[in-house]
């Protein structure tokens, strides 16, 4: 096996290249966001996430199908749909289970799994996850941010589902002093 030379002083992560172990230190442990949405509040530490995150706003659906004109947000998003629609491309499959991926993150994250290993590591608690989004969203818990708002209420929440849930109480609640 290869020796990872860059070792992240943080998690103990390791990495091939130091440009990597930057990218990742960058990623997984600073909360620096210089790059805001000019729709809205929203801000990020890659322009890419930025450019992802304004198609939201715009509609902007850059991909598309060859076979069937329909387009897509992300090239991931038209990559699984030319497997699962018209069976073109290679799916990703695990020597362990044989279970079937689009993307390499996708195998990568269910291989540590396999593994149990959880290589990213909350540096406010001793909380560990399987990737670095997870471990995203959950230093959400540590913050006082609150970027999900109810349209209907303007009342705040930290994570998408729980304003998902408060939306249906809420519309529940607004429907039944109509009636």
């Amino acid at each position: 096996m290869v020796d990872k030379p860059y070792k992240c002083s943080l998690c103990n992560q390791s990495f091939f290249q130091s440009s990597a172990l930057l990218n990742h230190q960058r990623y997984v442990h600073s909360n620096r966001r210089p790059y805001q949405c000019p729709h809205c509040v929203r801000k990020y530490k890659f322009p890419n996430d930025l450019k992802l995150h304004v198609r939201i706003h715009t509609g902007a659906k850059p991909y598309l199908c060859g076979h069937c004109q329909e387009c897509f947000t992300t090239r991931k998003q038209l990559k699984a749909h030319l497997l699962r629609k018209h069976n073109e491309g290679t799916w990703l499959t695990c020597h362990l289970c044989d279970q079937k991926y689009v993307g390499k993150n996708d195998l990568k994250r269910h291989l540590l799994q396999h593994e149990n290993m959880k290589p990213y590591v909350c540096s406010d608690c001793p909380k560990c996850f399987y990737t670095a989004s997870e471990l995203k969203s959950h230093q959400m818990v540590h913050t006082d941010f609150k970027r999900y708002c109810c349209s209907l209420c303007d009342k705040s929440f930290k994570r998408r589902q729980t304003v998902k849930l408060h939306f249906k109480r809420c519309f529940d609640a607004l429907r039944l002093n109509d009636i």
